[in-house]
């Protein structure tokens, strides 16, 4: 196969997995096994990337041709299969979950038989991403082993009784379960299912069936709970009536409330709305009945709950309190009880008078006042740099969506500085990660501020980034929201510290293969290798380790190799610290596999003699370094005297 032909069957399979990757739309009954197999592709892009990239360079044995051409077949039916799942009846691929969890079975055996069968020896791609491919190998195995465990029965039971007409007609609790976890709760969701199973009556050439009526029984009797259970549902898109303003006037139409407002169990506007271990936002009263009926998932995702404690949300009620003033709605009141029941209470470990100065200041972020925004974001700064209990009290009340607003919307640089630096230190605790990159959308805006902010926000910035990126898939999401070419300015142009912190997060985020090519271009190499030759620069030790990392990547071996960095690297061998041997090492041995003419050039410099002394007394990892590179030059040289020309004569030629 032409070089051309194997850099095309590269690019398809990563066309492929992005493609599979661009269905979202998954289905609620299946949508964790979706997002299980879409996600476990996207983990293997960078390898295909690598590959795609060795192409232009190196020969792709035909060996590892075979099996990527197996790995694209086994592609397709993954993809038709999430296709589907995201195209048909939610109350379908309940009905036949067994059915379709045979597919998703089928497609997983053939996706783990692809990758198992190629070569990775035969493959230069770093270690980490033999690492990560083994990871996916795992999971799917894992998978596969799985089975059918991760059913919900009572579904399945309860759309079974819907579907026989065996449920009894005043059965509002089995209803409520299945339209909530079909998430078939609003007028938008009903009409979607509605439309959905008419489309697969008209693929089945007008002849519906018995089941196709059955399903649309089921939707019905499910269509006409949510109706009743709230009578002013077919209002909707146009005006609701307040559930607030019955008892005053119950024929006065109001404007409707945000979606977001509104409790995703009861449709109504939020009284006293909490936070779950899940993050989704309810009506105290609403989850507090599902969870006292002996739920242990989120009734909005299904995800199996940790705790059954709530955290009030204080950013949404004090939202909710402005959109009723500024509508001329009497604003919400909650309930005299002080005392609330363990199950949809507060989190016991935060006092009364802590909840209230955390709302007291979250009010303040949410003011038109500068002044008040800069205090409030300074104080919740102090107060998450104290403890980790603070920081979990702290997001659990929705202050990180209001700080991350503050990132762009503020134009004050001492505001902009707070509110990162809060983000910064609620990101040390674990939990708050996810959050505060997918939940609340933080990178764009702390990106903003390492381009715009002041040096001190844009260091705080930059730590932020790599407290981030500790987690693999936020690597993807920084590096795709454009954070690197603006550390790299940092770590070129920034104070000490600045550059410190650049240098980690760079260091963290080029870990993850495709962010490699993205450092390289931003002129990243240049600048490591300024820092490289300015020892006064007190930054030797952390350029060298990110250059070891960037020069496995083929643009970063050929920029790195163009700028002298063999000399370089052979000067640290020769008398640098072990840790920095260990990467020059490691930068010398990606290096030489790329280019002969620098395994000439290092032998040139007497590099033989100090790789000797290197693989007897050094460290472990500069033994094996070590190990590498004698044995590159050893059958460098049998390649050489096969042909009559040594190292020492191509020396000679120089």
């Amino acid at each position: 196969m032409a070089k051309s032909k194997k850099h095309k069957l590269a690019q398809t399979l990563i066309d492929s997995v992005n493609e599979i990757a661009s269905i979202s739309d998954h289905r609620a009954p299946m949508k964790k096994h979706c997002s299980n197999l879409s996600r476990r592709l996207k983990l293997l892009l960078p390898m295909l990337e690598e590959i795609r990239d060795s192409c232009e360079e190196s020969t792709i044995p035909d060996q590892v041709v075979t099996a990527l051409l197996s790995l694209k077949e086994s592609l397709v039916p993954a993809m038709d299969l999430l296709a589907f799942v995201s195209q048909v009846s939610k109350i379908y691929l309940v009905l036949e979950r067994d059915q379709v969890m045979v597919k998703f079975q089928k497609v997983t055996a053939l996706l783990e038989q692809a990758l198992s069968g190629i070569p990775y020896e035969n493959l230069e791609i770093s270690d980490e991403l033999k690492e990560q491919v083994e990871l996916v190998l795992i999971q799917l195995r894992r998978e596969i082993g799985r089975g059918g465990d991760a059913y919900d029965d009572e579904l399945y039971s309860d759309v079974m009784s819907l579907y026989n007409d065996t449920a009894s007609v005043t059965d509002s609790d089995m209803l409520r379960r299945v339209a909530v976890k079909l998430q078939l709760m609003t007028i938008t969701d009903l009409t979607q299912e509605s439309l959905v199973l008419l489309d697969m009556v008209s693929s089945s050439g007008g002849d519906p069936g018995d089941s196709f009526e059955k399903m649309s029984m089921v939707l019905k009797r499910i269509k006409d709970f949510v109706q009743t259970d709230n009578p002013n549902l077919d209002d909707a898109p146009m005006t609701l009536k307040s559930p607030l303003q019955k008892a005053h006037d119950g024929d006065l139409n109001l404007p409707i409330p945000p979606e977001d407002f509104r409790c995703p169990i009861s449709l109504e506007l939020m009284i006293d709305p909490v936070i779950v271990s899940s993050g989704q936002t309810y009506e105290r009263e609403c989850i507090k009945k599902w969870l006292e009926g002996g739920h242990l998932t989120c009734p909005k995702t299904q995800e199996t709950l940790t705790s059954d404690t709530v955290t009030p949300n204080y950013a949404l009620r004090s939202l909710i309190a402005q959109w009723c003033e500024s509508n001329d709605i009497e604003p919400p009141k909650r309930p005299n009880s002080s005392q609330p029941s363990s199950k949809a209470s507060s989190s016991s470990s935060t006092s009364d008078d802590e909840h209230n100065k955390i709302e007291e200041l979250l009010t303040k972020l949410t003011s038109q006042h500068p002044e008040d925004q800069r205090s409030a974001a300074g104080e919740i700064r102090l107060l998450a740099k104290q403890n980790n209990h603070n920081r979990v009290a702290i997001a659990a009340s929705g202050a990180i969506p209001l700080l991350v607003n503050l990132l762009t919307v503020s134009s004050d640089s001492r505001i902009q500085e707070h509110a990162v630096t809060s983000i910064l230190n609620l990101s040390i605790c674990q939990e708050n990660k996810e959050r505060i990159v997918y939940s609340c959308g933080a990178i764009p805006g702390i990106v903003h501020v390492l381009q715009k902010g002041s040096m001190e926000a844009r260091e705080n910035a930059a730590a932020t980034l790599f407290s981030l990126s500790v987690i693999d898939e936020n690597k993807v999401a920084i590096g795709t929201a454009g954070a690197i070419p603006p550390l790299v300015t940092l770590l070129s142009e920034g104070s000490q510290r600045g550059k410190k912190d650049a240098a980690t997060a760079l260091f963290n985020l080029c870990i993850y293969q495709g962010n490699k090519g993205k450092a390289v271009r931003a002129g990243l190499v240049p600048v490591i290798m300024r820092l490289l030759t300015e020892t006064a620069s007190g930054m030797v030790d952390e350029a060298l380790a990110i250059l070891a990392i960037i020069s496995s990547h083929p643009d970063g071996k050929m920029v790195a190799g163009a700028a002298d960095a063999v000399h370089v690297m052979v000067d640290f061998i020769r008398s640098g610290s072990p840790r920095n041997k260990e990467n020059a090492a490691a930068v010398l041995v990606h290096l030489c596999s790329w280019d002969q003419q620098h395994l000439i050039e290092a032998q040139k410099l007497g590099i033989m003699s100090l790789l000797i002394e290197m693989a007897e007394n050094g460290t472990d990892r500069e033994k094996r370094k070590a190990a590498q590179l004698l044995n590159r030059f050893s059958r460098f040289n049998d390649q050489q005297k096969q042909s009559g020309l040594g190292v020492e004569d191509q020396i000679s030629l120089i």
